[in-house]
């Protein structure tokens, strides 16, 4: 097979994983009713900007921006480096995505413990 047809496929791939999460996610959010449910596709949704940060900031055939001896070399030969902002950006999203899904489920079991249900329909229909 041709490699850069090969490189295609993979990115589009890559990218189709992301859109499909992020898809996945934003249907639990809008069509299901139990809270855990809809804090669970926030999270999936999230999933899928990561991997779509990761995929755009990928470069094929691209080092480490590492700070060696070799490193100089390889950036006096013109090879290409990856840019390093997209990862550090998303190892930070994914603590705080975490921290926010921990949040968002400890909400939802005071609700569940306040009300006796985590249906959003239910709970929209008790009077306080």
């Amino acid at each position: 097979m041709d490699p850069i047809l090969y490189n295609k496929i993979i990115s589009v791939g890559v990218y189709g994983s992301a859109i499909g999460l992020i898809l996945i996610g934003l249907y639990a959010v809008l069509v299901k009713k139990h809270l855990t449910k809809i804090v669970i596709g926030l999270s999936i949704i999230d999933s899928g900007v990561h991997l779509l940060f990761i995929a755009v900031g990928f470069i094929k055939g691209g080092t480490a921006p590492i700070f060696s001896e070799k490193g100089i070399e390889l950036v006096n030969q013109g090879t290409a480096m990856v840019d390093p902002v997209p990862q550090a950006l998303v190892l930070t999203a994914i603590v705080i995505g975490f921290g926010v899904t921990a949040v968002a489920l400890s909400l939802v079991i005071r609700l569940y413990r306040h009300h006796h249900t985590a249906r959003i329909d239910h709970i929209k229909s008790l009077k306080w």
